[in-house]
């Protein structure tokens, strides 16, 4: 866990802690953000940070710790047992029912900001990563850096979350989580992951090659304008890796699937 006084590299800004706050510079989609925390902590959702200080006026975002371990590999223990899948499709499926009435400010600026409001989307996380889930030794706490939150398709949600947390990621970053030589049970917790949503498995994996095009659509679209984070993603070459990945997933979809 970050450290009080400490600083590391959030999604896309610089944050440092201070005592029982997470702070980052404010950026044109915070107000959004912030109008989306609040929103959680007013329907009693726990499993996200809470919006705050006074806004823009400090110049900061600020959000509450979320006291735990993220899931940088090695993975925490409590992130390579069966029971997180479960733990992590609950998750999802309460955090879209908290946001399933949230309306966004029409003023409401995203990340990227290539992506409209329209009635039948939700407000996605849109970064649900490993390392960006916090973990106790009882299970999860919840997740942190909400910067990337944007309106979209539920099951996108459900995608991104199956593609980094089952993960649905070669077998080099399956061991390099924890998962031993023989890598992770794949099916297994991609089952358990879609039972605790309430979704079908094959229609994840369908969303998740969606998703993944999306993804590096977006990478060429906004990396040569400058936008971050998906400039660094440009330069970092992140296209191909999520065309592998891509690739990976489809060339295994009967075995992810509990057929092969």
């Amino acid at each position: 866990m970050i450290q009080d006084g400490e600083s590391m590299q959030g999604g896309l800004s610089l944050v440092r802690r201070e005592g029982e706050s997470i702070r980052r510079p404010w950026r044109e989609w915070s107000a959004a953000v912030r109008e989306l925390l609040q929103h959680l902590e007013r329907v009693g959702f726990a499993g996200a940070p809470r919006a705050l200080g006074a806004g823009p006026q400090d110049g900061e975002e600020v959000v509450s710790l979320l006291h735990g371990e993220v899931g940088l590999s090695p993975w925490p223990q409590a992130l390579l047992a069966d029971e997180a899948a479960v733990a992590l499709g609950r998750w999802l499926r309460d955090y879209h029912e908290a946001v399933r009435d949230f309306r966004p400010s029409p003023q409401a600026v995203w990340a990227g900001g290539d992506v409209p409001w329209r009635p039948g989307l939700i407000m996605r996380h849109g970064d649900l990563t490993s390392w960006n889930s916090v973990w106790t030794q009882e299970g999860l706490v919840g997740f942190i850096d909400w910067d990337l939150a944007v309106p979209g398709e539920p099951l996108d949600d459900l995608a991104q979350l199956a593609w980094y947390t089952v993960p649905l990621r070669s077998l080099e970053r399956q061991r390099r989580a924890g998962f031993g030589p023989d890598g992770a049970p794949l099916a297994r917790r991609l089952r358990l992951l879609c039972a605790a949503y309430g979704a079908d498995p094959s229609d994840v994996l369908d969303a998740l090659a969606r998703l993944q095009r999306w993804e590096t659509e977006r990478i060429a679209r906004l990396g040569p304008l400058g936008v971050e984070p998906w400039s660094t993603f440009q330069r970092q070459d992140f296209i191909p890796d999520i065309e592998a990945e891509r690739a990976w997933a489809l060339a295994r979809r009967a075995e992810l699937l509990g057929e092969g």
